[in-house]
């Protein structure tokens, strides 16, 4: 059997990532510097990556982050309060095995969603299924599923992401059913994902601001009294690079 029916055959397997290696080897005369042990394991091992690297570009493609960011891009120089240890021990597999919640709270623009991303981005690269959401469009979303009729389908598919990154909470007043779609999404994760939220509106306001006594004490039972808080200090980045540029 020649080396180009054995390729042909490994495609038809889909073991893609032991195709290549078989075929840059042979290109490259690399098998003979392999015992045959070696080789089988060089296979395997280039199957192996191809594979988790695949897997790890559909969660990212399928997160749709709003920021390519990762923690490497968080400049931790900038005077706005953020615990660099604290925020890397946040890219570590444990904060999303143990399925606890993040609240990033600050003014606009010090980079609250863009550290989100990055948080996220390290979630995929840990192999954990991963949704981003911009809280006002989700909620709109939410609503023409209802009316639609696919309601339980969407909120079965937030429930079930490993991490849910939920940003810009508090930019518009919520009506009644924003409220019940918000609380549903926590109530249908606690305990069971992670879940990241942002937002300008300071934690001591969230209670007002949600307005129904009975869902907000809900609410902040299931997400505020048990996450991790980040408060970021200081003026709009965007302002402050928007100054430099000019």
């Amino acid at each position: 059997m020649t080396i180009e029916t054995t390729i042909t055959k490994l495609k038809s397997l889909r073991l893609h990532g032991m195709a290549r290696a078989l075929h840059d080897s042979a290109d490259k005369g690399k098998q003979i510097q392999f015992t045959p042990d070696e080789f089988i394991a060089h296979l395997v091992d280039s199957e192996t990556d191809m594979r988790n690297n695949n897997r790890i570009a559909r969660l990212l493609k399928n997160a749709k982050l709003r920021h390519k960011s990762t923690m490497a891009d968080i400049d931790f120089n900038i005077s706005r309060g953020l615990n660099k240890n604290q925020l890397l021990r946040f890219s570590s597999s444990s904060w999303f095995e143990k399925n606890e919640n993040i609240i990033l709270t600050g003014s606009t623009g010090v980079g609250k969603s863009f550290i989100a991303c990055a948080i996220g981005y390290e979630a995929c690269m840990h192999s954990f299924s991963t949704l981003y959401f911009h809280f006002g469009k989700l909620m709109n979303h939410l609503k023409l599923a209802k009316a639609d009729g696919s309601l339980q389908k969407e909120v079965h598919k937030i429930g079930a992401a490993n991490v849910v990154i939920l940003d810009d909470f508090g930019l518009e007043p919520l009506d009644k059913q924003a409220r019940l779609f918000f609380l549903e999404i926590l109530e249908d994760r606690y305990q069971k994902g992670a879940t990241l939220i942002t937002s300008q509106l300071p934690l001591k306001n969230w209670h007002e601001f949600i307005a129904d006594n009975t869902i907000a004490d809900a609410i902040c039972d299931r997400v505020v009294h048990n996450s991790h808080k980040i408060e970021l200090k200081g003026d709009s980045l965007r302002k402050k690079f928007s100054q430099i540029s000019n």
